[in-house]
């Protein structure tokens, strides 16, 4: 495995195993298939809600937790500097962790600050190894930077071939924060897993179109956190420290960059009119179930 050092000198692995969009019935398992096969960073969130399952595993693979670096996400309906720091307490206790290695704000919407500071505390005393931010777009993200006492370490972001993201590297680079990809194939969208570019460099070194895409990533010095509930795909996925593009192949993979999105943007006014619906809606179910408990 190979590591980045993180601005407070924290080694964060540069490729790990991501749990969104995992089922609460099979996330146990596939978390012990990735730490079996030699994940050691796992990234969960509050709102992909199996972060119990998560700890479960870990707690059950043997690997000692100090050898794993574990990050989850603040959900927004927990921001603000109270509810943010309760919730991360919770995310531990779920987690079956007295420390996480890695906290990020999942969305640049809401009281961030007020949950920034919460983050700034825990890590002051220790519960929080590293503290960052998820889907900060390059202007939010310098904000971040220059008006909280710790700078973020990390910027978790959407990052494939055909969205590269080249303007957020340039400034997270200049302010020493670390980049992320959060969906490193795209999700497929756009047909990354067929380009004909990445299947003739993926032959070149006779390798698949996902190994290609994970370590152009790892060369460009951005995170990769891929997810596959398949094992041998996990072990596909970590198989990438073989082989080094070229120049070449870089300039090649960098031409396909359409930069823009292939899910949403966070500065559309209808998407986060989206999350507040979604964030208010989570609100009365958890109303809701509070009153019926209390019957």
């Amino acid at each position: 495995m190979e590591y980045v050092t993180l601005s407070n000198g924290v080694k964060m692995p540069v490729l790990g195993y991501g749990v969104y969009q995992i089922t609460q019935d099979e996330c146990e398992r596939c978390v012990l298939d990735a730490l079996n096969v030699g994940y050691r960073s796992i990234d969960t969130a509050q709102s992909y809600f199996n972060e119990e399952q998560v700890g479960s595993a870990i707690r059950k693979s043997g690997v000692p937790r100090k050898d794993i670096f574990l990050t989850t996400k603040v959900w927004i309906e927990h921001y603000g500097y109270e509810a943010a720091k309760a919730s991360v307490m919770e995310s531990m206790h779920k987690l079956q962790t007295d420390y996480l290695d890695l906290v990020l704000l999942h969305q640049p919407f809401s009281d961030a600050y007020g949950a920034y500071r919460a983050l700034e505390e825990l890590y002051d005393e220790g519960k929080l190894r590293a503290i960052g931010i998820s889907n900060f777009y390059a202007d939010r993200m310098v904000d971040f930077a220059s008006f909280n006492r710790i700078k973020p370490m990390v910027n978790q972001v959407e990052v494939h071939i055909f969205n590269q993201q080249k303007t957020a590297k340039e400034w997270a680079d200049k302010y020493s924060i670390q980049l992320e990809a959060w969906a490193p194939f795209g999700e497929g969208r756009g047909g990354t897993f067929n380009n004909p570019i990445i299947a003739d460099i993926a032959q070149k070194y006779g390798k698949t179109p996902a190994q290609v895409m994970l370590r152009w990533h790892i060369q460009r010095g951005v995170v990769v956190i891929p997810k596959s509930t398949h094992k041998e795909r996990m072990a596909e996925n970590l198989n990438v420290f073989d082989f080094t593009l070229t120049v070449q192949d870089m300039d090649m993979i960098a031409a396909l960059d359409l930069e823009t999105s292939s899910f949403f943007s966070h500065q559309d006014p209808k998407m986060v009119e989206w999350f507040v619906q979604m964030v208010e809606e989570r609100k009365k179910q958890h109303d809701s179930s509070k009153e019926k408990k209390s019957w």
